[in-house]
């Protein structure tokens, strides 16, 4: 499983005994088991991981790991370094971690913190899982970008004496077209690669032979299903999930609390590395395979080159032992996938799914299979997830060879996307599911007030339009609302005329876009003016799945007011009585005629 390495770390055996009874004695306190429920999750009932987990289903394809331990001594705290200190003596050998592959971790933990804030990774518990699966990628041996300066592969995953994993990469991952092997200093196989890996070191890539990559994707890995890796029984589920056996919960758990003590940066390459592996008894020599070179290939085809034969004639050679048959198992017995039924997958942004995606899987005679473990993975680029924010379920087929997968959740991103399922542990094709979410949509609009909106020419209207959506009866929130001021209710054209919103630079504006309601499904509108055109208006309010609304908006006159009067006096008309009596006469001005009698 990880690098074969040419020198051992050394523990006496007392040590290492009191070490392991101390982990198992931890564990048997609380550890869970590992049960799978009917949305592919794994849950934490029982006291010991489950017998019948396939091991397709684990990170590592349950391969062998480092069963080395901690030393029982806390370790050292390191020492200060100055500016002349000689930053290669930084205390316990034991508690050191290559630079690079403790940056790896330290990475890794803090884009989780922001992924995933509830899941509580520890760098220290990567730490932990680095050390039991590849010895720190062999004691640091990687470049400055994280990748292995030499592959770090487990041995074939072929049934003799480790689980079946017949190929699923065609060899892309870990140079083996016949069997699946585990990969890189974190000790993924490639049918969990395919949807767990990641690019922690941004370049584009997702390797699981750098170490940036791995910690990133372990992390995630560990941080499913909505796990809280503050809580014991979370914790335990999670480090079963990437190896289910006990042993191996004690020691990563014994790791892990020896790093939380205390731990410092060492150069890359110069790691303390182990040389006791769970596939090897105590004491005896390590395994003659080589996990850390690839498979002999053959230059032409780049496939394993097939086992060099005796030459003919002459001595006699000794006979090769035949392989041991492997019984097959159910899952070998699928010949191919149908679609179960599923129907037609469409939800708006933000709902669930009604339908789900249902897969047959069928033998040669188109027979159900049962028993058989599917994965549904979300291969297209969506924001949509299945139920807990997963990107991908297992779930095992039924009597009638059927799996269906946990419902669908919807995101805010629109569009078609591609649900894929495979069967965990085969190469056959897979079936492929298209989903769509649609845009938020509303039935209904209404205005939360029947007051009158009444302005007179070159005003403002004194109250802000307010509206409610709903869908169905129920609140429409975040729906895209569009607002256009109109000719007619005949004549949808935008108005030249009439009122007009304003814009952020103080412009007349009679169409606003982008706007939304809130999460009860309200809007108010921005204030609305009236030029001096008087009239009645219709502003309407429309949204994606229909609903409208028209508001009709009146311009009135503006009142008119008496003119001023010259400023000091008041001036009035004479009556046509004193009009008659200041008549000049006819004789001349300011005289008058004598009477008669005069």
């Amino acid at each position: 499983m990880a690098a074969h390495f040419g020198r051992r770390l050394r523990k006496g055996a007392t040590n290492t005994a009191v070490a392991a009874a101390v982990a198992a004695a931890l564990v048997a306190s609380q550890a869970p088991g590992a049960e799978t429920d009917d949305a592919g999750r794994q849950t934490t009932t029982g006291t010991r991981p489950s017998s019948d987990t396939p091991a397709a289903d684990s990170a590592t394809g349950n391969s062998p790991y480092y069963t080395d331990l901690p030393p029982l001594d806390s370790p050292s705290p390191a020492p200060t370094v100055g500016p002349t200190a000689d930053p290669t003596v930084t205390g316990d050998a034991t508690a050191g971690i290559p630079a690079t592959v403790l940056d790896a971790y330290k990475k890794a933990a803090a884009a989780l913190r922001e992924a995933k804030p509830g899941c509580n990774l520890p760098w220290e518990l990567l730490a932990a899982i680095g050390k039991v699966e590849s010895g720190q990628a062999g004691g640091g041996n990687v470049d400055a970008s994280g990748d292995t300066i030499t592959p770090i592969l487990g041995p074939a995953l072929n049934g003799n004496g480790f689980a079946h994993i017949s190929d699923t990469d065609n060899g892309a991952y870990d140079g083996d077209s016949t069997y699946d092997r585990a990969v890189g200093p974190m000790q993924f196989i490639p049918s969990t690669w395919a949807w767990a890996g990641r690019d922690g070191n941004g370049d584009g890539v997702e390797n699981p032979n750098n170490i940036y990559d791995a910690a990133l994707a372990a992390g995630h890995y560990l941080c499913r299903f909505g796990w809280d890796l503050s809580v014991a029984d979370d914790l335990h589920s999670a480090i079963l999930s990437y190896n289910n056996s006990t042993d191996y919960l004690n020691t990563v758990l014994s790791w892990l609390e020896y790093y939380r003590k205390g731990t410092h940066e060492i150069p890359d390459g110069s790691g303390a590395l182990p040389g006791n592996r769970s596939d090897t008894p105590a004491g005896s020599s390590p395994s003659p395979q080589k996990p850390s070179q690839k498979p002999p290939q053959n230059p032409e085809t780049g496939s394993p080159s097939p086992e060099p034969t005796p030459p003919s004639g002459g001595g006699s050679t000794s006979p090769k032992p035949k392989p041991p048959i492997t019984p097959p198992t159910v899952t070998d017995t699928v010949d191919h996938l149908e679609d179960g039924g599923t129907a037609q997958l469409t939800a708006m942004a933000g709902d669930a799914f009604a339908e789900r995606v249902s897969t047959r899987a069928e033998n040669k005679a188109g027979k159900g299979v049962a028993k058989v473990r599917i994965r549904f993975t979300i291969v297209s680029p969506t924001d949509a997830t299945f139920t807990g924010g997963e990107k991908v379920a297992t779930v095992v087929t039924g009597t009638a060879g059927v799996a269906i997968a946990p419902a669908l959740q919807a995101g805010e991103k629109t569009g078609s996307f591609t649900v894929r399922a495979t069967v965990v542990g085969r190469s056959i094709p897979g079936v492929d599911y298209t989903a769509t979410v649609t845009p938020r949509a509303a039935d209904a609009l209404a205005r939360t007030s029947d007051t009158e909106l009444t302005c007179t020419a070159g005003g403002e209207f004194a109250e802000q339009v307010e509206v409610k959506a709903t869908y169905q009866g129920a609140v429409a929130d975040r729906v895209a609302v569009t607002a256009t001021l109109i000719k007619s209710v005949l004549d949808p054209a935008e108005n030249d005329k009439g009122p007009y919103f304003k814009d952020a630079n103080g412009d007349a504006v009679r169409t606003l876009t982008g706007l939304e309601t809130d999460a009860n499904g309200l809007l108010k509108l921005p204030k609305l003016y009236a030029d001096d055109t008087v009239g009645t208006y219709i502003l309407r309010l429309t949204t994606a799945g229909g609903a409208t609304l028209d508001v009709p908006l009146n311009v009135t006159e503006a009142e008119s007011t008496p003119s001023p009067s010259p400023s000091g006096s008041t001036s009035s008309s004479p009556s046509p009585s004193e009009n008659a009596s200041s008549s000049p006469s006819p004789s001349g001005s300011g005289s008058s005629s004598p009477s008669p009698g005069a």
